[in-house]
């Protein structure tokens, strides 16, 4: 079993900006993809942006692209989402995905407990 610990949700202005953290503990995989998904209230849950520990590859939502960005300490098991330009359509409960792989239709088998992040305008 994988846990995973988010943090760093709030409330912030447009055009702010918000760094969400997730830890990852337990039996953590060698090889893996971490990564971030949204729901907002009425809506799809949607990828926000993914890294594949293997090669390092990172992928990012078109809605989100030059706006949020991954990062990772790999001593702590942890990723973060450095979220920048911060629009109000970011509004939503933000999800830790943890797998062995993921591709474009990833369906992680670890999932964060959520955390709220709400920009005002």
């Amino acid at each position: 079993q994988v846990q995973l610990a988010e943090s760093g949700g709030g409330s912030v202005q447009a055009g702010g900006s918000l760094r969400l953290s997730c830890a990852a503990s337990g039996s953590t995989y060698s090889s893996y993809c971490m990564g971030w998904f949204r729901q907002a209230p009425g809506k799809e849950r949607e990828g926000v942006a993914a890294i594949y520990s293997d090669n390092g590859a990172e992928h990012y939502a078109d809605s989100v692209k030059g706006r949020f960005t991954l990062s990772q300490d790999n001593a702590k098991n942890t990723l973060y989402l450095q979220m920048t330009s911060l629009k109000p359509e970011d509004t939503a409960v933000y999800y830790c995905a943890y797998d062995r792989s993921c591709d474009k239709d990833w369906e992680p088998y670890y999932w964060g407990q959520g955390t709220q992040v709400t920009v005002s305008s």
